[in-house]
């Protein structure tokens, strides 16, 4: 099955130029319904007046980081909790990518990355386009 590209994503970072980054690398993919938050507490709040087909987020952001973020996603119990989720960050320790594993994340993306990287990652976790 193929990957709607009309869904609505939502990337989160607390560094505007890494939002603008990611947001142009979609661009480039064919993704245009692009929203953004800063931090997780921001984004839990557009999950929870949106409907997103993905999310993009960032690992270390304050007050609230990526993982937390990814743990409150999938203990929700609001409709969001399954929406696929793919864990950006420059720290790739073994450990915090088992963790987000455990966590329940679709996919994991070291920086920095290009629009390949970044397609083969989506692909794996919402479908191939």
């Amino acid at each position: 099955m193929g990957v709607d590209m009309e869904m609505n994503v939502l990337i989160v970072d607390d560094y505007t130029t890494m939002l603008s980054i990611i947001k142009n690398l979609l661009k480039q993919l064919g993704f245009f319904n692009v929203d953004e938050a800063t931090d997780g507490s921001m984004a839990l709040e557009k999950l929870k007046e949106k409907t997103y087909g993905l999310v993009i987020s960032d690992w270390n952001m304050m007050p609230m980081n990526g993982y937390d973020l990814l743990k409150e996603i999938r203990e929700s119990s609001e409709d969001f909790n399954e929406v696929p989720f793919i864990m950006v960050t420059a720290d790739s320790k073994t450990e915090n990518v088992m963790a987000a594993k455990e966590a329940g994340v679709n996919n994991y993306i070291a920086k920095p990355f290009n629009a390949e990287i970044l397609k083969s990652k989506i692909s794996r976790s919402v479908g191939h386009f």
